[in-house]
């Protein structure tokens, strides 16, 4: 039996924990990862990755290949709703509605202005590869799939794991100084006797993944269509494009579709669903796997016991609804990773991680029930064009049919169809949720101002500079060289403080504090005559100080504090903001 000691050991190899290990190796922090399966996720899953996710992938070095791999914005800015991709009765192939999504058609701009990077359509059968690759480069020898944790204990000060290789059985003893749960809640939480909230079965679905030629009646630019059935609302389903290619180039495909009894999930009965439910019935497909599944809404009552984190599904689980659910656990590990790194390397104490749980639990756990909001409004849908339970068998057809009469009352249902379709902006339109959502408690010092207005569909974002909010993109320019406020921030560079062209005692202020605190603090002018120029004026538009203020922002580009101006004694204003900032010594227990 071997033996190894790590400051942290992650359990789980999925999008989450390979994140999580790139992270920490950005930040320098030696760690080991272990991965019971042999390879990276086989299907799937996952395939949107949002402008607030690209933003992290981005800081660290990770977007290319995704941006290389992944569709473009325009080939996915929009949801449709049709009958059936084809067929020859007078409801198949028709089209229903449309609507801009995810930063696509006249959401664009708004996008582009917000942050410095765009969304991008990834599975993750592509995504993790990418994410194990730059892992393993970046920490050699210490990424072991084909390796299962068997058992661990929390021995106050560290923790131990018996770790197993499944192909030979042989076992390692792993000792960390803290233990990152991603493994999907398969053995962590559970062993710690953390309980999941909320509803553990909302619907059960079947999933059909593909390979099958659609160019001829697939409509490019769609990232995912909404097949409503004439003849059963129970045979609704959704269609996918999952790449290589993108547009009609397609070749992988993944079909949602209302349960099969185990008993009938073979391939032939698999396949001939698939023909039926997209009105293709000589369609020649390969089918790759097909799975029953739940969709749950759930989120951990903890997410720290003792030295063991949780992060990614081992924390939350929701509907794929507006696609949060990977997003927020990529967006876990970037809030753990730099913290570890904090509390790791002596800049700040244990109870520091407290903070973690205090700013990514109210988030997801808002997102779960977003997504759960968002998923229930597909039954509004289904009400409006007459497929609703409640509409009697022998009329729905008919009361379908009438959406697309050429007579007034074709007129009146169509108009109120697009109504109620339009309001599902709120799930594929949500770009505050994206990129707006904010940390009220935990590393950040609160200035008493409250939050900027938000709309009810949470589909316009607002940029602040408010303690907890991601810090506002602006194009800044340095000796002819573009580059955003959020290049500022990083692992490099540890925290930043933006201050304007008159904030040279701030400048000073940091400087000492840094030196003070043996802090990483960069301090950064910006406006005329500094060494940053604020292109076209956008700086200044979202800072919300004055050109003599600061604002402190955190490694993970979160603001953390700021002062809207000048200051009689800059440098301890600010080391005492550091004060509150990192010194969260858990009361005796908390953390236990």
């Amino acid at each position: 039996m071997g033996a190894v000691e790590v400051p942290v050991l992650i359990v789980g190899g999925g999008g989450c924990g390979l994140a999580a290990s790139n992270f920490l190796s950005d930040h320098g922090v030696d760690h080991l990862l272990v991965e019971r399966h042999a390879d990276t996720a086989h299907v799937p899953k996952a395939h949107y990755l949002n402008q607030r996710t690209m933003e992290i992938f981005r800081q660290h070095g990770l977007d290319g290949p995704m941006v290389e791999q992944g569709a473009p914005l325009e080939l996915f800015g929009k949801l449709r709703w049709l009958t059936s991709l084809a067929g020859d009765g007078p409801l198949d192939a028709r089209h229903i509605h449309e609507i801009d999504a995810f930063g696509g058609g006249s959401l664009r701009e708004r996008y582009a202005a917000a942050g410095p990077v765009m969304p991008v359509k990834l599975p993750q059968v592509r995504l993790e590869p990418i994410l194990r690759a730059t892992a393993e480069e970046r920490n050699p020898g210490r990424i072991r799939f084909g390796h299962e944790m068997v058992t661990f204990s929390d021995e106050g000060d560290r923790v131990v794991a018996e770790i197993r290789e499944v192909a030979t059985g042989e076992t390692t003893t792993v000792t960390a100084r803290y233990l990152i749960g991603a493994d999907g809640g398969r053995t962590v939480g559970g062993a710690l006797g953390i309980r999941m909230q909320g509803v553990p079965g909302l619907l059960d679905v079947t999933t059909a993944y593909f390979t099958a030629d659609l160019s001829q009646w697939w409509q490019e630019g769609t990232l995912l269509t909404h097949f409503l059935n004439a003849h059963d609302p129970d045979l609704c389903s959704n269609l996918i494009e999952m790449g290589p290619s993108w547009g009609k180039a397609c070749e992988e495909w993944v079909l949602h579709f209302p349960p099969m009894d185990a008993d009938r999930l073979d391939e032939e009965s698999v396949i001939a669903r698939v023909r039926e439910l997209l009105g293709l019935p000589d369609l020649e497909l390969t089918l790759h796997h097909v799975t029953n599944w739940t969709v749950q809404a759930l989120i951990a009552e903890r997410y720290r016991k003792g030295r063991v984190l949780l992060a990614g599904d081992s924390a939350h689980r929701q509907p794929p609804t507006v696609g949060l659910g990977l997003n927020s656990g990529i967006q876990d590990a970037h809030n753990l990773a730099w913290k570890l790194a904090a509390v790791l390397d002596g800049r700040a104490d244990d109870g520091f991680l407290d903070t973690y749980e205090a700013e990514r639990q109210p988030v997801c756990r808002l997102n779960v029930d977003w997504a759960v909001s968002a998923a229930s409004h597909h039954q509004a849908v289904l009400d409006t064009v007459g497929l609703g339970p409640h509409a009697p068998a022998q009329r729905r057809q008919r009361m379908f049919a009438q959406y697309f009469d050429p007579t007034p009352i074709g007129e009146v249902v169509r108009a109120r169809t697009a109504e109620i379709l339009d309001t599902h902006r709120a799930g594929c339109q949500a770009h505050d949720f994206e990129i707006g959502f904010n940390y009220e408690q935990g590393a950040l010092v609160p200035d008493g101002s409250l939050p900027p207005e938000r709309v009810p569909m949470r589909d316009v974002y607002r940029p602040t500079t408010r303690p907890g909010h991601r810090l506002p993109h602006a194009w800044l320019e340095q000796d002819g060289r573009r580059l955003s406020t959020h290049d500022l921030t990083g692992s490099p560079a540890g925290f930043v403080l933006l201050t304007g062209a008159e904030g040279g005692p701030w400048a000073e202020a940091a400087a000492q504090v840094a030196e003070k605190l043996s802090l990483p603090i960069h301090a950064v002018r910006i406006g005329p005559g500094a060494e940053y120029a604020d292109v076209d004026g956008g700086w200044e538009r979202v800072r919300e100080v004055a050109g003599d203020g600061a604002v402190l922002v955190r490694p993970d580009n979160h603001v953390a504090w700021r002062s809207t101006g000048a200051a009689e004694n800059p440098a301890d204003l600010l080391a005492n903001a550091f004060a509150s900032i990192l010194d969260h010594r858990a009361a005796e227990g908390s953390a236990s």
